[in-house]
C-alpha cells in the first residue's frame, strides 16, 4: 500500500456515478470505513452526463490523493482508469453497475460494497495492462480494460434496453443478444502487429485484455491482464446452426470450430468494408470502419484484496 509523508494520513477520492441505485448509503459507508481504517475524510466527486469521470479523476490527481475509487459501472471505471494510466496513483473499485467486468476479472466483490471499499483501502497494488483504442484514425483515442468489440457484440450493447437492465440486470443483454442474432457478416481484414493479415467475413471481432463476463462465461479463456498481450477473437457463424457452432467454439477456445478463431498480439488493426457498431467495456461508442488497438503493458495500478490469486493476474504485486 502506498504511504503518505510522515505524520499525515492517507486520503481517497471517490468518483461516483450518482444515478446508480444502491441498497446502502454509499457515502456513509465509505466515510465510516475511512474513519475506521485511519484515512482522512474522502474527497467526493460526482460524474455528470457530460463528463462520465475523466474530469473528476483529473481533479482527484490534482488534489494529490493517495487512491481514486471508481464507484459506478464499467463506464465510470474506464473513464477514471484512462486518467490514472501512467501515474503512480492506484485505482480502487466499488462496483455499482450491471456488468462490473473488471471487478469480476480481478475477483473483487460485486455484491459486497463494504468488502469492496475495505479492499480498496487496505489491499495490495498490482499493475495491469491497458489497451488504447483509436476509431477511424481519430486524433484522440480511448482505452479499455476488459474487452472491446466491432460488430454483433457492439450492436447488442447498443440495443440493450436500459429500463429492462435496471429491472433484471445482465439478463437484459440476453434479450438484446437474441434480437440481434439475425444479420449479415461483413468483409473484414485484421492486421496483427503490423504484419500478418487475416481476411474474412465475421459477424464480430473482439479484442480482450481479460476474459470473464457475466454468468461466469469466459469470452477469452486463459487471457491474462498483465501479460502485455492482446487477445483477438473473431465470430463467424455459418449456416442455419452457425450460432451453436460459435457457442461451442467459445467453450472450447476455438478448438475444432470453424466459427471462432483466436489470435494474440501487441497491436491490432481492424478494417471493415462498411462501418460497424463498436463498444468498449460495454459502452456503445457508435460506428467505425477502422479500429486500432495497442497494449500499454503494466500501465495502471489497481488496488486488489489481500490474498487473492485470481487467474487474470500473473505478476507485478506491489504491497
Amino acid at each position: 500500500m502506498p504511504t503518505s509523508p510522515a505524520g499525515t494520513r492517507q486520503r481517497a477520492a471517490v468518483v461516483m456515478n450518482p444515478i446508480k441505485k444502491t441498497d446502502v448509503d454509499i457515502r456513509a459507508l465509505v466515510d465510516r470505513i475511512c474513519r475506521n481504517e485511519g484515512w482522512e475524510e474522502p474527497l467526493w466527486l460526482e460524474t455528470t452526463k457530460e463528463d462520465p469521470g475523466r474530469g473528476m479523476a483529473r481533479e482527484a490527481l490534482d488534489a494529490g490523493v493517495d487512491l481514486v475509487i471508481a464507484a459506478g459501472g464499467d463506464g465510470t471505471v474506464r473513464c477514471v482508469a484512462a486518467e490514472l494510466t501512467g501515474t503512480d496513483t492506484p485505482l480502487g473499485l466499488l462496483p455499482l453497475g450491471t456488468g462490473n467486468l473488471l471487478a469480476r476479472n480481478l475477483d473483487i466483490a460485486v455484491d459486497d460494497p463494504e468488502g469492496a471499499v475495505t479492499a480498496a483501502l487496505t489491499g495490495a497494488d498490482r499493475n495491469i495492462d491497458v489497451v488504447h483504442v483509436t476509431l477511424d484514425r481519430a486524433l484522440k483515442g480511448d482505452v479499455f480494460l476488459v474487452m472491446a468489440g466491432l460488430g454483433y457484440d457492439a450492436a447488442l450493447m447498443g440495443d440493450t434496453n436500459d429500463t429492462l437492465k435496471d429491472n433484471v440486470g445482465w439478463l437484459a443483454y440476453v434479450d438484446a443478444g437474441i434480437r440481434n442474432l439475425p444479420g449479415k457478416p461483413v468483409k473484414s481484414t485484421i492486421r496483427l502487429d503490423g504484419g500478418k493479415e487475416i481476411h474474412g467475413h465475421p459477424r464480430s471481432v473482439m479484442g480482450g485484455n481479460c476474459g470473464k463476463i457475466m454468468g461466469g462465461l469466459e469470452i477469452f479463456p486463459g487471457a491474462r491482464i498483465d501479460d502485455g498481450l492482446l487477445d483477438v477473437m473473431t465470430m463467424a457463424p455459418k449456416g442455419r446452426f452457425g450460432w451453436l457452432s460459435v457457442v461451442a467454439g467459445l467453450l472450447r477456445r476455438g478448438k475444432g470450430s470453424t466459427s471462432v478463431d483466436y489470435y494474440q498480439c501487441k497491436e491490432a488493426e481492424i478494417f471493415t468494408e462498411v462501418p460497424q457498431e463498436f463498444e468498449v467495456d460495454g459502452d456503445h461508442l457508435g460506428k467505425a470502419s477502422h479500429v486500432a488497438f495497442r497494449v500499454d503493458p503494466s500501465a495502471l495500478r489497481v488496488r486488489m484484496p489481500h490474498g487473492k490469486k485470481d487467474p487474470a493476474i500473473l505478476t507485478n504485486p506491489r504491497v
